[in-house]
C-alpha cells in the first residue's frame, strides 16, 4: 500500500472509532456534544493517531489494540486546538478551513468544548488493553504528564509570553519540545506500549519523535509564510502578524529548511534498532519534511 493510501486508511479507522467513543451530537446536553463534534470532525491530518498506530505496528503490536490511546492524543490534540484559538490565546478565525469552534458557539462554550475533549481522552485511554510491562497507570501518567505545565500546556505559556520579544534560538526550541514534540512524541510511545515493547525501542522512539516533532514544526512555521490562507486552512502570516518566534524569523528559510532535513535525518537514525517493521515511520518522517501544507 502507498504511503497516501496507508495514511487515508489509518484516518479513517481513526474517525471511525472516535465516533464511537464521543457522545452523539444530540445527547444531551446537545450544545456541548455538537461543538465537540464540530471541533474533532473539521478534517485535519490525524498526524498523531497515524503515528500511534505505526509505532505499534512497528513494535509487532496491532492496529485494534492502539486505537484508544491513538484516538485519545488526537482528542488532546483537539482540545488544545480549541483553545489556542481563543480570542485570549492566538484569536484565530479558521482552523482546518472552517471557522474556529468559538466563532461557532460563543467563546464559553469553547472553553467548555476544550475541557471535555480533555477529559474525554482519558475516559478512552482508560480502554487500551493492558500488557505485561504496561498497564492503564502507565498509559494514564504518560498521557497525562504530556499534557501538564511542563509541556504542552508550558509550551502555551512560554509562547504566548514570547510574543513581540526577540527570543534565542534556544528559547524557541524550548516551546516547540513542549508545544509540539512532546505530544508527537507520546502518540509513538503510547503506541508502542500497546505492543509490549522493549525499554530499548521505547527510547528509540522516543528520540525518533522528539526529532520529528522540532523537524514538523520548523516546517509548519516555513508554511506559515509561504502559503496562502486557502492552501493552510488557517489564517497565514498570523506568527509574523503577533510578532510570534519562529524558526525562519530567527534563522531565515532556508536555514530553518536545512535544520528541518537535519532533525529529519536524525529521527531516521535513531529507527535502526526497529529493522524494516519501522519503514512506515520512516515514509511518514520523509512524507513531512517534504509537505506542502
Amino acid at each position: 500500500m502507498e504511503l497516501k493510501a496507508y495514511l487515508a486508511a489509518r484516518a479513517a479507522e481513526v474517525d471511525a472509532a472516535m465516533d464511537v467513543f464521543l457522545p452523539k451530537a444530540k445527547e444531551r446536553p446537545a450544545t456541548i456534544h455538537g461543538a465537540m463534534r464540530y471541533a474533532v470532525f473539521a478534517g485535519g491530518k490525524r498526524l498523531r493517531p497515524v503515528l500511534c498506530l505505526a509505532a505499534a505496528e512497528a513494535c509487532g503490536g496491532g492496529i485494534s489494540t492502539a486505537l484508544a490511546p491513538a484516538c485519545a492524543v488526537e482528542l488532546m490534540h483537539t482540545y488544545s486546538l480549541v483553545h489556542d484559538d481563543l480570542p485570549s490565546m492566538d484569536d484565530d478565525d479558521l482552523r482546518r478551513g472552517r471557522p474556529t469552534c468559538h466563532k461557532v458557539y460563543g467563546e464559553g462554550m469553547a472553553v467548555l468544548c476544550g475541557d471535555a475533549l480533555l477529559t474525554e481522552a482519558f475516559v478512552v485511554l482508560a480502554k487500551t488493553p493492558a500488557t505485561p510491562r504496561y498497564g492503564t497507570r502507565e498509559y494514564i501518567a504518560e498521557l497525562a504528564e504530556t499534557g501538564g505545565s511542563r509541556r504542552l500546556i508550558g509550551g502555551q505559556v512560554m509562547d504566548l509570553e514570547g510574543e513581540g520579544k526577540k527570543l534565542t534560538r534556544s528559547e524557541l526550541v524550548r516551546i516547540h519540545e513542549a508545544k509540539t514534540a512532546a505530544l508527537l512524541t507520546t502518540s509513538l510511545r503510547l503506541g508502542a506500549m500497546t505492543a509490549n515493547t522493549t525499554a530499548a525501542k521505547l527510547t528509540a522512539l522516543t528520540t525518533f519523535g522528539h526529532a520529528l516533532g522540532l523537524a514538523f514544526q520548523i516546517i509548519d512555521d516555513i508554511l506559515d509564510v509561504t502559503q496562502s490562507t486557502e492552501v493552510l486552512g488557517k489564517t497565514a502570516g498570523k506568527d509574523a502578524a503577533v510578532e510570534k518566534a519562529t524558526y525562519p524569523s530567527i534563522i531565515g528559510l532556508k536555514a530553518s529548511r536545512k535544520e528541518a532535513a537535519k532533525l529529519t535525518k536524525a529521527a531516521l537514525d535513531s529507527l535502526r534498532l526497529l529493522g524494516k517493521k519501522a519503514v512506515r515511520l520512516e515514509q511518514i518522517a520523509a512524507y513531512l519534511l517534504k509537505r506542502e501544507y
